[in-house]
């Protein structure tokens, strides 16, 4: 997806299409962290206490349905 930056007062602002912030279940209001590797800029939802909660309960469900079968794949 090619995108280009829009003005916004002094600023520019990248506009993110609804099926990528509804794939990341962003929101207005999500938290988000910004960074670079000196090539790329990074974009992620803020690891707030419920977005760490939801994410660790659906690690743990994973790894109850699929643990074993993970385990063989790793050896």
């Amino acid at each position: 997806m090619i995108k280009k930056l829009t003005k916004h007062g002094n600023s520019l602002a990248l506009v993110l299409d609804r099926g990528v912030l509804d794939l990341l279940e962003i929101d207005a209001d999500t938290p988000l962290n910004i960074k670079t590797d000196g090539r790329c800029l990074i974009v992620t939802p803020a690891q707030t206490p419920a977005r760490q909660k939801k994410f660790q309960a659906a690690l743990e469900k994973v790894n109850r349905q699929y643990g074993s079968a993970l385990k063989k794949l790793a050896e």
